[in-house]
């Protein structure tokens, strides 16, 4: 039997999260240097030009349509990625149109690890590695916020659960 909001039963919700917010970071600086050509160009245009206000409100829709291209769709993408970790599985949901969604049982993980660059750990983020048992083996997940925390939350759901199960079986990690 399924509880309203997917979980099944006797199964707990234990962290929600998005990928980290540095994942915005190219796509707002895209956008910084489209509103800054964009204001070069229509501050440039002589007053005396013929037809200024039309070439100005073409720089303007212009602007708008590579603002929403290179910003609007990744900051869409971006918050449409969603990790669950629950008492008994790991779920991943992404799709902005289409919904795409995979369910990790914590009973498959057989190793939880992370690794953090410089860059990673000034910004308190990482790439966090799960490995399973069975066809899809490595899972790797990059960006995810506070990704020491998360990775021994996990640990620690993995090793629960196999006890819970009866396995003496425990992840690395």
């Amino acid at each position: 039997m399924a509880i309203p909001d997917g979980l099944a039963e006797g199964e707990q919700s234990v962290l929600r999260l998005h990928p980290h917010g540095k994942t915005m970071l190219r796509p707002a600086a895209i956008l910084v240097l489209i509103l800054a050509v964009a204001v070069a160009v229509i501050l440039v245009l002589p007053a005396s030009a013929t037809d200024v206000a039309l070439v100005r409100l073409a720089v303007g829709v212009a602007a708008l349509l590579a603002a929403l291209v290179w910003f609007g769709v990744p900051f869409l993408r971006w918050r449409s990625i969603s990790y669950e970790l629950t008492t008994r599985r790991l779920s991943l949901r992404e799709g902005v149109v289409t919904r795409v969604g995979r369910d990790f049982p914590l009973t498959r993980i057989s190793d939880v690890s992370f690794s953090q660059g410089p860059v990673d750990r000034l910004l308190g983020c990482g790439r966090l590695i799960v490995e399973s048992a069975g066809e899809h083996g490595q899972l790797i997940l990059d960006a995810i916020p506070s990704v020491k925390m998360v990775q021994g939350t996990l640990f620690q759901l993995v090793e629960d659960e196999h006890a819970r199960l009866g396995r003496p079986e425990r992840p690395e990690g």
